[in-house]
């Protein structure tokens, strides 16, 4: 919904907000903001309000350290979860240079510009993030613990279902806040959670887990618990993912419709240019150390495949209808940037369909690793080999700034290494990634 400034402004007052928070998002997926006094809104919209980039890593040096953040108006809402005299409200930002030139790090920028080209190609694209979580217990100083909250399974239900009243309070909480969850649930690791929500255009989806990400850690908080989006916080235990759901339209007609029986030759162009890409974008999928522990493993195949309905697939595309037709992709984690990983989805599916490519043969049978299937491309197998295989693309130069691709692979070689050289991996991702994934 649009939302204009006069508009707000009276909303404001009426409702007694007092703090607005300015939230964006750093080159690595991680939610940063600052609030400002409801008063100063209209100054921010004209101007944008200045922070010191050099301070946030990815994003600046020193010498030319001043971003401005430009409220979206469109994402404003409240937060529940604050105080309900003096409330604090939150509108997401884009990020911009002081002569107004979007700055290069900004995936929500690149994120727009995407929809913008589909839509004047004549596409109109959705997208619907699914999105898993551990809950986990804290201890008397109110700090993280690595024990699960419950001990519960896929689909289990209370008593043996602990979290089944905070994912109640997070829908909710969702809902007050202008998103539609469908569907909620206990996973299959102990103490861990899914909840997906209404499929929207890709920015307003990016937007969306952000948000979710945000409610989810806050509703856990006051309920005593930590909520962890890592994607393999218990070794043994089932990884987090973040299946990303996409459905192409075309002059109002799903593209994905009756896949199974009679695909469309764009929608299969769209998803083999996809294929042809994901080990290359692997690295931003799958940012973390730990992420490739999860992959090959149960629901998080790691080798390059598409099936219909087959969740072994790294793409499946599900037996829907109507709107609800799409394509799946199961290898991303909820650590990564939303915005960056599904502009890259995108353009690779866009290209496909530029070079009209031919989908492979469906894969129906099980497969995850690549000893399963040695004639399937695999993805990488750890993140040393997810920043080789992007280094070695021609594919992410075209579509990704230089200073972003060359600021984010450098900081994830680091990170490799790092991990490489600890005698304890384990230990040390829970050490570097748990308090703040």
């Amino acid at each position: 919904m649009s939302h204009s400034l006069s508009q707000l402004l009276s909303f404001i007052e009426e409702n007694d907000i007092k703090f607005i928070r300015l939230a964006f998002c750093d080159i690595f997926g991680v939610q940063k903001n600052i609030a400002i006094m409801a008063s100063q809104l209209p100054h921010a919209v004209e101007a944008g309000v200045s922070f010191d980039a050099s301070a946030i890593a990815g994003f600046a040096n020193v010498a030319e350290s001043d971003l401005f953040l430009v409220p979206d108006l469109d994402t404003f809402c409240l937060l529940p979860w604050r105080p309900s005299e003096s409330c604090v409200a939150r509108v997401m930002c884009n990020i911009r240079y002081p002569d107004g030139r979007p700055f290069e790090g900004d995936g929500r920028h690149l994120l727009q510009r995407v929809e913008r080209q589909a839509e004047q190609a004549g596409y109109r694209l959705l997208a619907g993030p699914e999105c898993e979580f551990y809950l986990f217990e804290t201890d008397e100083r109110g700090l993280p613990t690595n024990r699960p909250f419950d001990r519960a399974g896929y689909f289990d239900i209370a008593p043996m279902d602990r979290g089944e009243n905070v994912r109640r309070e997070i829908c909710l909480t969702l809902e007050e806040m202008g998103i539609q969850p469908e569907r909620s649930h206990h996973e299959q690791g102990p103490g861990q959670n899914e909840i997906d929500f209404r499929c929207a255009s890709p920015l307003h989806a990016a937007d969306d887990l952000m948000t979710m990400r945000t409610a989810v850690k806050a509703i856990a908080a006051q309920n005593g618990l930590f909520a962890s989006f890592l994607p393999k916080p218990l070794p043994g235990a089932s990884g987090s993912g973040l299946h990303m759901n996409l459905s192409l339209f075309r002059n109002g007609e799903n593209l994905f419709r009756g896949f199974a029986e009679n695909p469309d030759p764009e929608a299969a162009a769209f998803l083999a240019g996809i294929l042809r890409r994901v080990p290359e974008i692997t690295v931003f999928a799958d940012p973390l150390p730990g992420s490739y522990n999860r992959l090959g493993c149960h629901e998080a195949p790691g080798v390059v495949s598409w099936s219909c309905q087959n969740r072994s697939s790294l793409v499946r595309v599900p037996a829907a209808k109507g709107d609800d037709c799409r394509m799946e992709l199961r290898s991303p984690d909820p650590s990564c940037n939303p915005y960056v990983v599904t502009t890259l989805l995108l353009e690779a599916g866009f290209e496909g369909i530029r070079d009209k490519l031919t989908l492979p043969p469906s894969t129906n049978f099980a497969v995850y690793r690549p000893s399963e299937a040695p004639n399937l491309t695999p993805l990488p197998a750890d993140l040393a080999e997810a920043v080789a295989a992007a280094r070695k693309s021609d594919f992410l130069p075209r579509v990704l700034p230089a200073r972003l691709l060359n600021d984010y692979l450098a900081y994830k070689q680091k990170e490799a290494e790092a991990y490489a050289a600890e005698p304890d991996p384990v230990l040390y991702e829970m050490e570097q990634y748990f308090d703040r994934i």
